[in-house]
């Protein structure tokens, strides 16, 4: 790697939270990549919670979303049956499985490295057979249902919360299909790229709808999740 490819480091002098230690930020400068994915990097390099990650031993900062979703709404109980829509790369089923839960089948596109306590499909969620493979495996319905699923970013955002809120629909149709009376369901959604009439579907058919940002996601992200709860009969 040529000196002009390497991140060039700087000290901002400023503590981190309660480490005494100064912050390291990276500033990224590489002619050959696109500004975009310069961005990227940097941003990466300058994520406390991927370095938290890191030290903690999750798969990706995206585990302390659920985290904060499960400390604030009490969805992972112990001994229960989970569904993790969009797995890859494995965080949110990590934290499950720290969390006592009973059973995790997980899905997605993306291999996925194993997991003890967890069954992963490298499946496609919107194939006719995949519900039933991933319900065998799960060995009765679940008590929860998680979606972390978002589409591939095409650089403009209204398209992106559209894509991005087509799979909620079908993680809410896996849900309202699926889910175990008193059961519960979280999705990723985009502000403004939520369908209303799923909204709307969701609080017929739950007893509490809310909608969350956890502090881990990005403040610069419109990113959202919806926390249904209390799937009625």
């Amino acid at each position: 790697m040529s000196d002009d490819e390497a991140p060039k480091r700087r000290w901002t002098g400023k503590p981190t939270s309660g480490s005494g230690e100064r912050q390291m930020t990276t500033n990224v400068k590489n002619k050959k990549v696109k500004e975009s994915s310069r961005n990227w990097i940097r941003r990466q390099l300058n994520d406390p919670y991927v370095a938290r990650a890191r030290a903690d031993g999750y798969r990706a900062r995206a585990a302390y979303k659920l985290i904060e979703l499960d400390d604030q709404f009490h969805l992972l109980k112990r001994g229960a049956r989970i569904m993790d829509l969009g797995a890859a790369p494995g965080g949110w089923a990590q934290v499950a499985v720290q969390r006592g839960a009973g059973k995790i089948v997980g899905v997605d596109l993306l291999p996925i490295e194993p997991l003890t306590g967890a069954t992963f499909f490298q499946l496609d969620l919107l194939d006719d057979a995949t519900p039933g493979v991933l319900m065998a495996a799960l060995g009765g319905p679940p008590d929860v249902v998680l979606s972390d699923m978002a589409a591939n970013t095409t650089g403009h955002s209204r398209t992106d919360q559209i894509r991005t809120g087509g799979l909620a629909d079908a993680a809410a149709d896996f849900a309202l299909a699926h889910l175990a009376p008193g059961g519960s369901f979280v999705t990723k959604a985009f502000q403004g790229g939520l369908d209303n009439e799923l909204l709307t579907r969701l609080k017929q058919n739950f007893a509490t709808v809310k909608h969350a940002k956890p502090k881990a996601s990005r403040a610069e992200s419109s990113e959202v999740y919806v926390v249904a709860m209390g799937r009625k009969t």
